[in-house]
């Protein structure tokens, strides 16, 4: 892959990222602003974004407010700045206003295989041992003897038990299968606090992977009582090479510089955006290359395995608790199979990518594909955050 650093960068605007019912939407945002010397949170109210820092100095505080969306609607802001020009900033230059990920002290967490058809994918890249080559082969005996088994199995019942004891029969249990029709699903850490990036930003893919994809995804926002807030978009970057070669370099595969995109904005819930709409959700991808190159997908969470409140209850309980709050990554349908490169071995991202995953009520997250070694360091964590906040007097 050639490095992305001279490529041009896409265009956003307002129209272009903002919910098609923007107007009765409750929209979270946080912007990066020089002259505060720090992140804002901000309420998006059309082509305006207003300041309400002074109101809920932290997203996770703001969340944790039952009147949440009544104040992102009408509370008296500070300074605002124009949508279409904090999109146009170029990405990683502290020196100018710009959109951050619309999440701050949330643990970002994701749960993996929680679609059928990217379970068959994961056991696919298990199967290779990473190597993108034997695919096609793999794919061929792995859907023959696994695909129809699973269609509409409920993780964890009796008949997810019963299609285990066939595939230990057949040789082809796998840990993903454990995690996508047993009791319990995978649930893991995927980046560390204020590491996400959000829209318009560069996002990572680190050099020494081959064989990767992005993975759109449905995002919810959950307060610190494991009450779902909001939701947003997410792409949970996946290194198939990577975690091909074993299951426990996850993190390796999933943690890695700009490897988390979120965005572009929090939608709160309430009457008109209620959970049943986050069951509804259908996510769409499109990945524009440098070359021309067009990949299309979608990703329905209609079609997911686990409802979403059941993946909420698997990350938060008795068993673990999030003071600030977290962002859990659903989950991805979308898993590409289609030659990129040569015959047979799949779609794979090239340097200079741009990704586009966008939901008509959620809006647009769009991101362009750099390696993670070039992409800009994050800098600025949980203490900067804190300073920044003190000397505004917000603390």
């Amino acid at each position: 892959m050639e490095s992305a650093a001279a490529r041009p960068r896409p265009v956003l605007t307002a129209d272009a990222v903002l919910p098609e019912d923007a107007g009765r939407a409750a929209l979270v945002a946080r912007v990066h602003d020089p002259e505060a010397g720090g992140p804002c949170v901000a309420a998006v109210r059309g082509e305006r974004v207003v300041d309400l820092t002074a109101v809920a100095p932290t997203v996770s505080d703001l969340l944790e407010r039952d009147d949440a969306a009544e104040v992102v609607r009408e509370a008296d802001g500070g300074r605002a700045w124009r949508l279409d020009e904090l999109l146009g900033a170029p990405p990683g230059q502290g020196d100018v206003p710009h959109l951050l990920a619309p999440v701050d002290l949330q643990v970002v967490k994701a749960a993996g295989v929680t679609f059928a058809r990217s379970l068959l994918e994961r056991v696919i890249e298990e199967r290779t041992g990473g190597d993108p080559a034997q695919a096609a082969r793999v794919r061929e005996r792995v859907v023959r003897l696994v695909g129809g088994r699973l269609d509409g199995i409920r993780p964890g019942s009796p008949e997810a038990a019963k299609v285990k004891e066939l595939l230990l029969a057949e040789g082809l249990w796998s840990q993903y299968l454990e995690v996508g029709i047993g009791p319990d699903p995978e649930v893991f850490t995927k980046a560390p606090v204020l590491s996400a990036v959000g829209t318009g930003a560069d996002i990572g893919v680190l050099r020494a992977s081959v064989w990767n994809n992005p993975e759109p995804e449905a995002v919810l926002v959950v307060d610190s009582r494991g009450r779902v807030r909001g939701a947003t978009l997410g792409n949970d970057v996946n290194l198939r090479d990577v975690e091909g070669r074993s299951a426990l370099l996850l993190s390796r595969a999933k943690d890695n510089n700009a490897s988390c995109a979120i965005g572009p904005f929090v939608r709160l819930l309430d009457d008109d955006f209620g959970i049943d709409a986050v069951r509804g959700l259908d996510i769409d991808l499109r990945v524009e290359g440098p070359d021309g190159y067009v990949l299309r997908g979608s990703s329905s969470l209609r079609e997911i395995s686990r409802d979403v409140l059941d993946l909420v209850s698997a990350t938060y309980g008795a068993h673990h608790q999030y003071p600030d709050g977290f962002a859990l990554f659903t989950g991805t349908l979308f898993a590409p199979t289609e030659d990129r490169r040569a015959p047979g071995e799949g779609f794979t991202h090239e340097y200079g990518d741009t990704v586009h995953i966008s939901s008509p009520r959620l809006g647009a997250l769009v991101n362009t594909v750099v390696p993670s070694e070039e992409a800009p360091p994050w800098t600025s964590g949980v203490g900067a955050l804190m300073r920044s906040l003190a000397r505004r007097g917000l603390l």
